[in-house]
């Protein structure tokens, strides 16, 4: 199975970038990884927020392939452990999904249309995280859920 990190918005920013490459790195152990930033419509200033998240939900199903399996980061998703979050990975693995597509959406968050197309919504926490942050928060959690499945030293109880 493949993991791909899809993120809206502009590149990582420096005090996020090198903690990303490194979690993303060593995620390439477990799981094919990549990062897909998905860049913000043109003109974003002059849509409203309701058509902002359209035409960035728009762009979120264009890219997705039928049988991609879309985990949607939402701080009104299910939250988990990260012991959870390796049982979702291994159960998805055991389902024979090729792609596992994890969404950042755009600053106001993403249209319906994506909310429905979503298979699963996670939340990594009751708190609202600065975008670039869940970048690195997601990576990190994703590396400590390969850990576990392989009974590695990473993870403490």
């Amino acid at each position: 199975m493949r993991i791909e990190l899809w993120s809206i918005g502009k590149t990582h920013e420096t005090y996020v970038k090198p903690g990303i490459e490194e979690f993303t790195k060593r995620l390439n152990h477990y799981f094919k990884t990549k990062w897909v930033l998905i860049p913000a419509p043109m003109h974003t200033g002059m849509f409203s927020e309701m058509e902002l998240k359209k035409k960035e939900g728009e762009l979120v199903l264009e890219w997705l392939a039928p049988g991609d399996f879309l985990v949607l980061l939402d701080e009104k998703g299910e939250e988990l452990t990260s012991i959870g979050l390796a049982a979702l990975l291994q159960k998805k693995a055991d389902t024979s999904i090729k792609k596992m597509v994890f969404l950042i959406g755009g600053a106001f968050g993403v249209s319906q249309a994506v909310q429905q197309r979503a298979q699963f919504t996670w939340s990594l926490s009751k708190l609202v995280f600065p975008h670039q942050l869940v970048r690195l928060i997601l990576t990190e959690q994703l590396y400590r859920a390969g850990t576990i499945l392989k009974n590695e030293k990473y993870h403490h109880q």
